[in-house]
């Protein structure tokens, strides 16, 4: 018997719910690529998507994802044999670095547990080790869904700063963009980079990158450059540089609707709603916990993501929650990856979510634990409402 007929809850961290406006504004024929509407959808999303990153800077669409994405950020601005430092948060800032050696890049790698944030200090003291200036940028992301962390990147600024070190920054934003405050110019970002299937409510199949002023001088002497990513073309006058061919155009009908439907709500509610679901997913969790089988992944509160929390499993194999919620309750829940494989799932609460979503998944959760005879604190999805109830005004 299951009770998991009806519309199917997808809560992991990427792809995340796309909105049904979205989807329709997909639902339409193929248009000339060469003038009229999507030449006004394409420049209306190079006038608007700075405000997304909140930079005077250029952004950069590609059809591809994330990791397209990462590709496009380094190659615009890094030659073959710079140093790049990156600093460890998960699965991801790895990732990004392991692209970039097989560029020709030299990666080192700033150690930090699975478990925490970015150390500010271990940054500044390494850029301070490096009197010859011999490391020409920095890779971090803001949230790092392996491990669920999010990272300080006005301390990282800072740090830099205290160095005296000229590397270029560049963050991903993969899973922070649209759920979380971002503030590239006045933060001191030289490059971000994100995808279109998370905060920004849109199919994978889109990568942004957007330049500041440092990235784009370095942008000159940059010989990884090639065609496709090569920012210089796509500033060319045509619009088919735009996308170096043929726009992948529906995929941007849908980013033009998800942009207007961020613009709506406002992104600071936008940011502040995912505050408050992420905190009720926490209180549940914490509630959980009390049975000594689960446990947040991030130890410090501060340092957890508002798009996704990662939960780690003590004895008992994850799998058989994540099959159970979907087999038995319509669920769908992140398996934990990394380091994490086989020890930890993630619930995702991101994007285009409401309370309703976030607590029918949490209540699914808390069926599987005692259908499962996993110990655990009782009153977690109660803990989440009662938060709710006391943050949500009438």
């Amino acid at each position: 018997m299951t009770v998991s007929n009806g519309r199917q809850f997808l809560s992991i961290p990427g792809p995340t719910n796309i909105p049904d406006e979205v989807l329709q504004a997909m639902n339409r024929p193929a248009i000339d690529l060469y003038s009229g509407s999507m030449l006004g959808i394409t420049y209306s999303l190079i006038e608007d998507l700075p405000k997304l990153f909140k930079t005077a800077g250029r952004v950069y669409m590609y059809a591809a994802n994330g990791h397209g994405g990462w590709e496009a950020a380094y190659t615009n601005v890094l030659s073959r044999g710079d140093h790049v430092l990156v600093l460890e948060s998960g699965r991801f800032a790895i990732g990004w670095g392991e692209m970039a050696r097989l560029m020709g890049a030299e990666i080192e790698v700033l150690p930090q547990s699975g478990r925490k944030a970015v150390d500010p200090a271990a940054v500044e003291a390494r850029l301070k080790a490096d009197t010859k200036h011999s490391i020409k940028a920095i890779f971090v992301v803001q949230i790092d869904t392996a491990t669920s962390v999010v990272n300080d990147l006005p301390a990282i600024r800072k740090a830099i700063d205290a160095a005296g070190h000229p590397a270029l920054l560049m963050v991903d934003t993969v899973a922070s963009l649209g759920c979380m405050p971002y503030e590239m110019d006045a933060w001191g970002i030289d490059v971000t980079m994100c995808g279109s299937q998370k905060g920004l409510m849109t199919p994978p199949g889109l990568a942004l990158v957007a330049a500041g002023p440092r990235a784009m001088e370095a942008h000159k002497t940059a010989n990884m450059r090639t065609m496709y990513w090569d920012w210089t073309f796509r500033d060319g006058p045509e619009h088919y540089q735009k996308y170096c061919g043929t726009p992948p155009e529906h995929t941007i009908f849908a980013l033009r609707k998800a942009v207007d439907l961020l613009f709506a709500e406002g992104l600071e509610n936008a940011h502040r709603r995912h505050a408050l679901l992420a905190e009720a997913t926490r209180r549940a969790v914490a509630k959980w916990a009390e049975g000594q089988v689960l446990s947040f992944n991030i130890t410090d509160p501060a340092q957890r993501a508002n798009s996704v929390t990662n939960v780690l499993v003590n004895g008992f194999n994850p799998q058989i929650i994540l099959d159970y919620c979907r087999e038995k309750c319509g669920v769908v829940l992140g398996v934990g990856i990394g380091d994490l494989t086989g020890k930890a799932f993630r619930i995702a609460h991101m994007g285009h979510t409401n309370a309703p979503m976030v607590l029918g998944t949490l209540a699914a959760v808390e069926m599987a634990l005692k259908a499962l005879k996993i110990p655990h604190g009782s009153g977690g999805v109660q803990a989440a409402i009662e938060y709710l109830g006391s943050e949500v005004a009438p």
